[in-house]
């Protein structure tokens, strides 16, 4: 049966996801804690890892109930109360420091920093990371997964079952009663490349993806609805009636019209 298989949200834009059993959905459409904090450069600019592959060298937690950053890296260990101001201030030097950039901590916690602000949680089916993991000898399962980022996995469903959520007439999907509807396909950017935990990018990576991304293109897909074939991954919205509510692992999934 069709089920919500995994939900993980990132608390810190572009470090580690955190998994959790379940997530609300807060006012601006998105998964609670995901993306709530980000590093903007004096400009104005994000500090993720399109930028830097220098965000692999660190592992990182969140804890929810006092926002706390944990950071682990080659030199040891360093702990930030992200929704203190001066917590954030603490983390504002010493990450600035380590990616030698002057950047500023910034919080949003009805939105997120999520790239697209008008849409809400990304969605990808287990089978489709199993698939795509294995067009590749060195790529694992996790990850994959950690590669590509998504919010709420979908198990008990086909290879690249989400790309039917796009397009004309298109479908839309109850997960536990909450409806997401399909956006947009998540065009890819450099960092899927690159190992998780290395930062090393794998060899013809986007060569070998486009190539059967395209030779396994679903034939349930609406073609006109993607712009190439360096895709993975459904942008969804939830309507505004069902925010407040929320999605836990587990929840069953059916398609809706």
């Amino acid at each position: 049966m069709a089920h919500v298989e995994r939900l993980t949200v990132y608390p810190v834009k572009a470090l580690d996801g955190m998994d959790c059993e379940s997530a609300s959905i807060r006012p601006g459409g998105t998964l609670a804690h995901d993306r709530e904090f980000a590093l903007f450069d004096d400009a104005g600019e994000v500090v993720n890892g399109k930028r830097t592959a220098r965000v692999h060298d660190l592992e990182t937690a969140f804890d929810p109930t006092d926002g706390t950053l944990t950071v682990e890296h080659a030199d040891g260990r360093e702990a930030f109360a992200l929704r203190d101001e001066a917590g954030r201030e603490r983390a504002t030097d010493w990450l600035g420091a380590f990616f030698d950039v002057d950047l500023t901590v910034e919080r949003d916690g009805s939105l997120g920093y999520v790239d697209r602000r008008e849409m809400g949680p990304s969605v990808i089916g287990t089978a489709t990371l199993e698939t795509v993991a294995g067009w590749f000898d060195d790529v694992t399962v996790d990850g994959l997964r950690r590669r590509l980022r998504a919010n709420v996995e979908v198990g008990g469903v086909p290879a690249f079952w989400e790309d039917r959520f796009v397009g004309t007439d298109a479908p839309a999907f109850e997960a536990g009663g909450v409806r997401i509807e399909g956006v947009t396909p998540c065009g890819r950017c450099v960092v899927p490349q690159r190992d998780p935990d290395t930062g090393e990018e794998t060899p013809e990576f986007r060569t070998r993806f486009i190539e059967r991304r395209a030779e396994t293109f679903p034939e349930w897909a609406d073609r006109d609805a993607f712009d190439h074939f360096y895709t993975l991954m459904l942008i969804a919205r939830v309507p505004e009636v069902d925010r407040g509510e929320t999605l836990a692992v587990g929840d069953p999934v059916e398609v809706v019209e």
